[in-house]
C-alpha cells in the first residue's frame, strides 16, 4: 500500500462516520473510546497535512486505526457498520468540529498552519496518543 492510499485510509477513517440504522441505534457513535481513538487519528492527520516539518508515522498509525476496528469487530459490530460509519458526511463534518474544537482549547486553529506545527511539536515532545503518531522531520 502506498503511503497515499495508506493515508487516504487514515483520513477516512479519522472523519468517522454513521449512517441509516447506525445512526438512529446507539451503536459505533457510542463507544466512546473508539470515537476519542478516532478524534486522536484526524487531530494527527490534520496537523502532519498543514505542518510542513512533521510528517505521519505510517506504520504506527495503521497499526492503531486497525487496533480500532479491532475493537469494533470484537464488539460484534460488522464490517458494513464500520464502513457505514466511517462514510457518512454529516458524521465527517461533526468530527472535523470535534477536531477543530481541541485546537482551539489548546490555542491552535485549524486555519493557522504555524499554530498546528507548535501543537505537533507539543504532542511529539510529550509523547502523548496524538504525538506517537507523528515524527519532526
Amino acid at each position: 500500500m502506498t503511503k497515499l492510499k495508506a493515508l487516504a485510509l487514515i483520513t477516512m477513517l479519522s472523519a468517522t462516520a454513521a449512517t441509516g440504522q447506525a445512526a438512529t441505534q446507539k451503536g459505533l457513535p457510542s463507544e466512546t473510546d473508539i470515537n476519542a481513538g478516532l478524534l486522536t487519528v484526524a487531530v494527527a492527520d490534520k496537523i502532519r497535512r498543514a505542518c510542513g516539518d512533521i510528517s505521519a508515522r505510517f506504520f504506527t498509525a495503521r497499526s492503531y486505526v486497525s487496533s480500532l476496528k479491532e475493537m469494533a469487530t470484537e464488539r460484534g459490530y460488522s464490517d458494513a457498520e464500520i464502513d457505514a460509519y466511517i462514510n457518512d458526511d454529516v458524521e465527517k463534518a461533526r468530527m472535523r468540529e470535534k477536531r477543530n474544537e481541541y485546537f482551539k482549547a489548546r490555542g491552535a486553529s485549524n486555519l493557522d498552519p504555524a499554530s498546528l506545527c507548535t501543537l505537533g511539536r507539543a504532542e511529539i515532545q510529550k509523547q502523548s496518543q496524538i504525538g506517537l503518531l507523528l515524527r519532526a522531520k
